[in-house]
């Protein structure tokens, strides 16, 4: 892939991926709404590289399911941190073997290029992953990543990456004035059918007696790279990533907790987050 339309050459970077997030699964969620509003303003792009241990992220349409507070309810006791995201997509478990990836880039002119925000992301993934199987041109035999719809898998988009038909990698978007960000979530460790089973089991448990208004999810549509391609591990999938777009650009500023961030104005934008989207 060129890549030589993202012609930002300063960047800053905050993976906090070798410490998996506990408890608040908004928390990345804010630091990427109030890393927008900064880039909007001018500051430098971020790349976000994070993980969380125990997390199940719905979209919009997903928390507005009949009994969606029963089976959100549910997942809390077993230890899941359940949240609504501000972002597009629908139902996602996060686990210490799901990477999540946020690239947020500025949008001065204020033209929405839907298709190109996403495909820049896709693109990055898509050559990673060929990495990752040994061919650092991206066209290695034995492997294939396409983009395109997954019918069945959860959390279906036209930008789905996806391996011999089985799912690894969504992507999802949000957009202020003045900044964008797009935000990918990787399968890479574990088992892609136990979350699959997982995001089902939530659409029956919430479902209610509208049997036919929610997504029908297929265990077998979502795989993890790790069942895919030989070697895969989410140390080496960070570090090819981060090869492959910030090889020869300068990092401003880099950094691996959100310790530096208001703790305040970051508790301030989740309850923003919860009042306006988390509703019955």
């Amino acid at each position: 892939m060129n890549l030589n339309h993202i012609q930002h050459k300063d960047w800053r970077l905050l993976d906090s991926s070798a410490f998996p997030l506990v408890g608040e699964a908004l928390l990345p969620f804010a630091v990427d709404e109030l890393e927008c509003r900064l880039i909007g303003k001018g500051a430098q792009p971020l790349l976000h590289i994070w993980r969380h241990k125990r997390a199940f992220i719905l979209g919009l349409r997903d928390r507005k399911l009949e009994r969606a507070h029963l089976a959100m309810e549910a997942l809390g006791k077993r230890g899941y941190a359940v949240a609504v995201r501000n972002s597009g997509g629908a139902a996602v478990p996060l686990d210490d073997g799901v990477l999540n990836i946020s690239l947020i880039l500025p949008n001065p002119s204020g033209i929405t290029k839907l298709h190109d925000d996403f495909a820049i992301l896709a693109g990055l993934i898509q050559e990673t992953t060929y990495r990752l199987a040994g061919n650092v041109e991206g066209l290695a035999t034995n492997v294939a990543v396409d983009v395109g719809e997954i019918a069945g898998a959860y959390c279906p988009g036209a930008f789905d990456l996806a391996i011999e038909g089985r799912k690894f990698c969504g992507i999802a978007q949000r957009r202020q004035t003045g900044a964008y960000i797009v935000q990918a979530f990787i399968v890479i460790e574990g088992v892609g059918a136990e979350r699959a089973r997982l995001v089902a089991d939530y659409y029956r448990d919430a479902a209610g007696a509208n049997e036919s208004g929610y997504p029908i999810v297929n265990e077998q549509t979502t795989a993890s790279l790790q069942e895919l391609i030989e070697n895969a591990s989410v140390e080496h999938f960070v570090r090819e990533f981060k090869k492959n777009l910030l090889g020869d650009k300068e990092l401003s500023r880099e950094f691996n907790s959100y310790d530096g961030y208001n703790e305040f104005e970051l508790s301030q934008l989740i309850k923003q987050m919860v009042n306006r989207y988390d509703t019955n």
